[in-house]
């Protein structure tokens, strides 16, 4: 397939950008940041994502949904982060979603994940780094099963309406099998949340499940086989946060180079200067390789390609390391000022810098690259 969007997803494209850079640029997050917000996204905004379908994108027109693919959906998180806009879109609307796809569960949920009643959170890291390793234990209790343990970086965790946890019903914390998915209610008893801020002024909880009740029903899929539902929800949220992270990236080159033609030193734009010249289009090569790189993966998992998974972890190496240098080099060509809490290019760096450590860095996904050619 071609590495470019259609004339439907173009126009997807167009109504997105125009919408989100009208109610939630980057003002919106800067805003939320300095009232404290204890939210971390605006209910108001999320419904209205809801009003024009977004919220769906994933989920089949049978269910109510758009019906559409990874590709409008990156579209959709494309946006978001060229705005740095604070939303629960990605752990919701694409994530868990897909972990609920063809379970008893997507009944319950999709109607409100649809309608933006529900906001998802995804319960799935135990360490400072992202690691295949699933401690947290959910031992049988009468006719369900009992939680205890904690999870951390849970975005929207102390806000969520369902929280999708991975727990081990059998084996190591290392084994591949033994894992179970459960959907977790908020105000299920023995359920806390500590919101804590991140780097880019996002929050994110740690939870405590200290012997928390869930029926048999609460199980997404089947017992001990929660691989399968949490390598899709892995699969989606990687590619979406590699969608997001090209937004990141996208706007702070544009920002960059609409700042280099209107700086000027010694009486010459800056823009002038053949040095800045090659820094700004190796950036542009950069970003445009890692884009077709996101666009394949998002393709494959349209496709439900077995090549999908390795497709992803390249999208989201790639990714982190073009946004990286992107967000690098708008606070150098912006010169003092880039560090300085007046300009937004700040704020671009530091988006980037939690996006490229969800569900693993850049190293993470070369190890996984390595491992999968035999190394």
């Amino acid at each position: 397939m071609p590495l470019y969007l259609d004339d439907d997803q173009t126009v997807l494209q167009d109504t997105i950008r125009d919408f989100v850079a009208e109610h939630a640029p980057v003002s919106h997050m800067r805003a939320l940041r300095d009232a404290d917000d204890k939210t971390g996204f605006s209910r108001d905004l999320w419904k209205q994502f809801a009003e024009m379908g977004f919220t769906g994108i994933l989920i089949g027109e049978d269910q109510g949904g758009l019906g559409l693919g990874h590709v409008e959906a990156g579209v959709v998180l494309e946006e978001i982060g060229r705005n740095l806009s604070p939303s629960p879109f990605l752990s919701t609307a694409v994530a868990a979603v897909e972990a609920l796809k063809g379970t008893a569960q997507a009944e319950r949920w999709f109607p409100g994940i649809i309608a933006g009643e529900t906001v998802a959170a995804l319960a799935i890291d135990e360490g400072a780094k992202h690691r295949d390793t699933v401690a947290m234990t959910a031992e049988r209790s009468g006719n369900g099963f009992k939680l205890t343990g904690a999870k951390r970086f849970v975005t929207h965790g102390h806000t969520a309406d369902l929280i999708i946890v991975a727990a081990r019903t059998g084996g190591s914390a290392d084994d591949t099998d033994g894992i179970t998915l459960f959907a977790v209610p908020k105000d299920a008893a023995g359920l806390t949340a500590n919101a804590e801020r991140l780097a880019d002024s996002s929050l994110a909880a740690r939870l405590e499940f200290e012997g928390v009740e869930v029926d048999a029903d609460a199980v997404i899929g089947e017992v001990d086989a929660g691989r399968t539902p949490l390598d899709r929800l892995l699969r989606a949220g990687r590619t979406g946060a590699s969608a997001e992270l090209l937004g990141v990236g996208g706007g702070a080159m544009d920002m960059t180079i609409g700042y280099m033609k209107e700086r000027k030193q010694f009486g010459t734009l800056i823009g002038s200067f053949q040095a800045l010249q090659h820094r700004a289009a190796h950036l542009y090569s950069e970003m445009e390789v890692a884009r077709a790189a996101v666009l394949k993966a998002q393709q494959l998992l349209d496709q439900g390609s077995d090549r999908a998974d390795e497709a992803v972890s390249v999208a989201k190496a790639m990714t982190a390391l073009a946004t990286t240098l992107s967000v690098q080099e708008g606070v150098q060509m912006h010169g003092g000022i880039g560090m300085t809490d007046e300009y937004d290019i700040g704020f671009y760096m530091k988006r980037a810098r939690v996006l490229a450590e969800m569900f693993g860095d850049a190293n993470f996904h070369a190890d996984r690259l390595a491992v999968a050619a035999g190394y």
